[in-house]
C-alpha cells in the first residue's frame, strides 16, 4: 500500500496535533483518515495485561466503536492490540501510530493485525521516516501523538511507572481528558491507573460513558 506524507495542517481531521507541544512537522501514513474531525478516543495500558485488563479493554473499544467514536493506538503487545482488534471486530476504525517508519509493522507479531487496520478504512502513522527503527525514546515521543489524535485518552491498567503513564501525562499537557479505569489496590497493574484516578482523572467502567463525555467536547 501507498506510503505518503502529510502535514496536520493538511486535514480537517488532524487539526488537533497543530496544537500540541511539540507538535509533529510531518507524518507519514499507510490508509486512510476520516476526511472531517469526528470523535476519537486513544485506549492505552500495559503490554502484559490481566484477563481482567484485557476483558475491559475489549468492551470500552468495543462500545466506542459502536458509538462511532474512531480507537487510536500504538499497536504495541497487551491492551493496544486488544484495542485495535475489539474496535475492529465492532465495525469500527482504529488507527495505530508507530514509533518506527511505517514501511515496517513493529512489533512484526502485529502484521496480520496492521493488514486489518488498513483494510478496515484504517490508518497507520508516524512521524518517521520509511527505514527507521524503533528506539526506546521513540516510544515515549510517540505517545505525545496517541494523545494529541484523541478527544480523550483512557488508560487500562499501567504500574506505578509504566510508559503508559506518559501518554496521560502528555493528554494532562495538551489539554485532554483522562479516564482511567480503576482496579485492584494489590495489583501492580492498576497502582498507575489507581494513582490517576487519585489525582482527578475520570473513573471509567464502560465505553457509553466516555460516548456521553465525548458530546459535550468542541
Amino acid at each position: 500500500m501507498e506510503i505518503i506524507k502529510i502535514k496536520p495542517t493538511s486535514l480537517d481531521y488532524l487539526k488537533d496535533l497543530q496544537h500540541i507541544p511539540d507538535s509533529p512537522k510531518q507524518l507519514f501514513m499507510r490508509g486512510q483518515l476520516p476526511p472531517e474531525r469526528i470523535k476519537t478516543v486513544a485506549i492505552v495500558g500495559t503490554r502484559k495485561p490481566s484477563a481482567y485488563g484485557k476483558e475491559v479493554a475489549t468492551k470500552i473499544a468495543s462500545e466506542c466503536a459502536k458509538n462511532g467514536i474512531v480507537v487510536v493506538s500504538g499497536l504495541a503487545l497487551g491492551i493496544d492490540s486488544v484495542a485495535h482488534r475489539a474496535a475492529l471486530d465492532s465495525g469500527g476504525i482504529t488507527l495505530a501510530v508507530l514509533a518506527n517508519g511505517v514501511d515496517k509493522i513493529y512489533p512484526r507479531s502485529h502484521e496480520a493485525l496492521g493488514q486489518r487496520i488498513l483494510e478496515n478504512n484504517g490508518a497507520i502513522l508516524s512521524e518517521y521516516p520509511n527505514g527507521t527503527p524503533a528506539q526506546p525514546w521513540q516510544f515515549l515521543a510517540r505517545n505525545r501523538i496517541v494523545s494529541g489524535l484523541a478527544d480523550a485518552v483512557v488508560i487500562i491498567e499501567a504500574a506505578s511507572r509504566s510508559g503508559t503513564l506518559s501518554t496521560a501525562n502528555h493528554a494532562l499537557d495538551q489539554g485532554k481528558e483522562v479516564f482511567a479505569v480503576p482496579g485492584s489496590i494489590f495489583s501492580s497493574h492498576s497502582k498507575g491507573t489507581n494513582s490517576l484516578i487519585e489525582a482527578g482523572a475520570c473513573l471509567v467502567s464502560n465505553g457509553d460513558t466516555i460516548s456521553k463525555n465525548l458530546k459535550y467536547f468542541p
